[in-house]
């Protein structure tokens, strides 16, 4: 309540009307630890190194504005200003600029859903966050291994797309679907005989959580990608003009004692762009956790394997644990490791996706760190 009357107090310094009618929150998390990472650069090559303090390990540091206006009738206008933080190397609002996570307005209503505007999440970033034992935290293996081989259903930036149009329904006995279009408007990309379907990203999601059971089914698309033939005249380059697909089904079951989990996603690259850097894969994961304690203990195992045209295939698999302990409702620390292991056509830099990219082709890296995280 107090932070809500500050966010009224300083909205009204620039319109005393909104006051009556709109009601905004600020909310964020604060998360640092340190962590250290160590692993082969490969033969004769050494070893490579992190040591340091990183920040959003188990949550990504985030300053966010919302709020909502009722209109009548059930409907109500929303919008969402959030803002990514790295209080480490002091990136951000002011000094870095502003990183969003996510900024959008909409209607809200409470017979027919949501429809909203703006860089928006895509279905796969909260279906990927809910069926993983280590959530959606750096040192999650299904975050790791999905971000760094080109996945846009992932709880990454990967799937916060641009110029995007959503539609999210209300739960319908546990159902929710949602729906993304972002558009690629390529045609400010510098070449002519562009279609406003270039560089679209869609995606559609169905979700049915219902007592102790969760499911996530997702399907999540980059249309007619395509790049401009640097050339003159400014064409399309050769090649250009399909898609990336991928799909996702995951789930969890909550046995009280313990909770499991489990995913299993495929990306399908139709695209022959010149120097493509994306290829065919599918990754599983699984994953248990369980109270102990006051806290909580998680493990999270995953695979990923490439299926590539002209190289022979790759398969890159991690392990990892993580100890959550509550100081309080908003107040945690916390202890991870994980650990990864690449065959040598592995992904370059396949590791952790903290500070230090450790990870190289027919090696193996690890990473622990601790932590403490701030909810507000």
């Amino acid at each position: 309540m107090q932070k809500k009357l500050i966010a009224l107090a300083v909205a009204g310094l620039a319109s005393g009307t909104a006051l009556a009618q709109s009601n905004v929150t600020i909310y964020g998390v604060v998360d640092a630890g340190y962590i250290y990472s160590s692993g082969s650069a490969g033969k004769r090559m050494g070893t490579n190194t992190f040591s340091g303090i990183a920040s959003g390990i188990a949550a990504g540091n985030r300053l966010g504005f919302k709020g909502e206006e009722a209109l009548g009738n059930g409907l109500k206008a929303v919008f969402t200003l959030e803002y990514g933080l790295d209080i480490d190397t002091n990136q951000g609002i002011g000094t870095g600029g502003l990183n969003a996570r996510q900024q959008f307005v909409g209607l809200a209503s409470d017979k027919l859903g949501t429809v909203a505007l703006g860089r928006q999440y895509a279905p796969g970033f909260n279906a990927a966050a809910r069926n993983d034992a280590l959530d959606a935290t750096d040192m999650a293996i299904q975050s790791s291994l999905s971000a760094l081989s080109g996945m846009t259903i992932t709880p990454n930036s990967p799937a916060r797309f641009n110029n995007a149009i959503t539609y999210t329904s209300n739960n319908y006995s546990g159902f929710t679907v949602s729906a993304i279009y972002g558009f690629g408007e390529s045609n400010l990309g510098g070449y002519n005989n562009a279609s406003v379907y270039d560089n679209g990203k869609a995606g559609v999601g169905v979700n049915y959580a219902n007592g102790p059971v969760n499911v996530d089914v997702v399907y999540q698309s980059r249309t007619n990608v395509v790049l401009p033939n640097l050339n003159p005249p400014p064409f399309k380059a050769p090649g250009s003009g399909s898609s990336i697909n991928e799909w996702y089904v995951g789930g969890s079951w909550d046995f009280k004692v313990v909770k499991a989990f489990a995913s299993y996603q495929a990306l399908d690259n139709n695209s022959n762009i010149i120097a493509k850097t994306i290829d065919d894969s599918n990754l599983w994961t699984l994953g248990l956790s369980a109270p102990v304690g006051p806290g909580t203990f998680a493990v999270s195992y995953g695979r990923l394997s490439l299926d590539r045209k002209n190289l022979p295939d790759g398969d890159s698999w991690g392990a990892g644990t993580m100890y959550t302990y509550p100081l309080s409702k908003r107040t945690a620390v916390y202890a991870a490791y994980s650990y990864f292991n690449n065959d040598k056509y592995s992904i370059p830099g396949q590791a952790i996706i903290t500070p230090g990219l450790i990870g190289a082709p027919g090696e193996s890296n690890y990473t622990v760190g601790a932590g403490l995280m701030h909810s507000f």
